[in-house]
């Protein structure tokens, strides 16, 4: 075990004395049903209940992800609602609350989650907002499982937050490999919301990794609220990129992608995890653009689950608009619903409803999902992914499956 693991062991105590002092969950929060109290140590009144919070951005840029991330834990939570802890069968609750796509509405309503007495917490789709709240678990005790949030600081220096997905140094570096290696690129223009952790970070990692190799990078920003991306696509086309590079939220994917198309841009786009949604397909769709994003899942891989989740999709009430209008399975469905059998496997193992034994069990949780084998490292509870899946636009409303890449190839 190492130094971090350790000093996070002395201090789970202390945490959890002080979660059950100040973050005591109200009895008549608006579930109805019996809440974990203070960090999610036992349950109230009889009610086997345990709650896990839902952390995901239900409204703003990135909302069309947040749910359909949302809508995999929905799925599992109606094949599996109950998870045994000690021999004696609870009713597993979610509970949403939405961070807003931003990262000042990220600690209202990570706030929110602790004031209900959940004993941990799955999300959020965005990086941004995951390292904005990631204070307010770890100072409460909660341990939250990253889902799709790839940027590094998501869990550097934060104890209490872990990850299944992939990390951005690794998507970068992929990204640039596959700019070489399909495109023979020898120019990349990098194209990214100021300010924006998860864009620019990303940006900094291909960079690193497609200058190592010999390209050139050129790169600009956009502030936020940009509608007009004209400028930047005639600038890429000036100055002779072979990719454009552009790992932003869904909003703005789309109508970069809808722009490009009216400007007839004939320049190959690379999008990170985020481009992976159907809402940029439908921006694509019956144009000349040529599209390819990294991503965690590609519908086929698990044909049992791709059948339960397209199931559930088109009879769940809600469902199907929460999926954007049709049945197409987003890798972060995939990996929602890989997330919460991780949590499972993670009050199992702890035997308990209290949120530090959930965290000290979490380290050594291993489990077979649909997106793969996940299993954390020791430093800083990041999940060992090795391959990413790059797709393309058939343009005609559907992924195609371009190849799986590590950074070895």
């Amino acid at each position: 075990m190492n130094m971090k693991r350790l000093l996070a062991s002395a201090l789970s105590a202390a945490l959890l004395m002080g979660a059950l002092a100040g973050c005591g969950g109200d009895s008549g929060s608006a579930s109805g049903s019996g809440a974990a109290s203070g960090s999610g140590a036992g349950t109230a009144s009889g009610d086997n209940v345990i709650k896990i919070g839902v952390f995901e951005p239900f409204t703003g840029d990135s909302a069309s992800g947040g749910n359909k991330e949302y809508l995999g834990m929905q799925y599992a939570n109606s094949v599996t609602p109950t998870v045994e802890v000690g021999g004696v069968e609870y009713t597993v609750e979610l509970v949403p609350s939405d961070n807003g796509s931003t990262t000042d509405k990220a600690m209202t309503a990570a706030s929110q989650l602790v004031s209900e007495g959940v004993s941990m917490v799955l999300g959020s789709y965005g990086s941004g907002v995951s390292i904005a709240a990631g204070p307010t678990f770890g100072n409460a005790g909660i341990p939250a499982i990253g889902v799709t949030c790839t940027n590094p600081n998501v869990t550097a220096g934060n104890d209490y937050y872990f990850r299944i997905c992939f990390l951005d140094p690794f998507q970068g570096t992929v990204l640039a490999n596959f700019a070489k290696d399909k495109f023979d690129a020898k120019v990349a223009y990098c194209l990214g919301e100021q300010g924006n952790e998860y864009d620019q970070g990303l940006i900094t990692f291909f960079e690193q990794a497609f200058t190592a190799a010999g390209g050139t990078v050129i790169k600009a920003s956009y502030p936020t609220n940009n509608s007009d991306f004209n400028s930047y696509l005639t600038q890429a086309q000036s100055e002779g990129a072979d990719v454009i590079f552009t790992p932003v939220s869904i909003a703005y994917a789309t109508q970069i992608i809808s722009q490009a198309a009216s400007l007839g841009i004939d320049i190959p786009f690379l999008g990170s995890d985020t481009l992976d949604d159907n809402k940029v397909l439908d921006a694509a769709n019956g144009t000349d653009i040529q599209l390819y994003v990294s991503t965690f899942y590609q519908e086929g891989g698990n044909p049992e689950f791709d059948a339960g989740i397209k199931e559930y999709i088109n009879t769940a009430d809600g469902a199907l608009e929460a999926n954007g209008g049709n049945d197409t399975v987003a890798a972060v469905t995939a990996m929602g619903y890989d997330a919460y059998y991780v949590a499972l496997e993670a009050i199992k193992a702890a035997g308990s409803t209290d949120s530090a034994a959930i965290k000290e069990a979490l380290w050594d949780v291993t489990y077979d999902g649909v997106t793969g084998h996940i299993a954390f490292d020791d430093v800083n509870g990041d999940a060992q992914r090795d391959t990413a899946y790059i797709k393309h636009s058939t343009n005609d409303g559907a992924w195609e499956l371009e190849t799986q890449q590590t950074v070895a190839e």
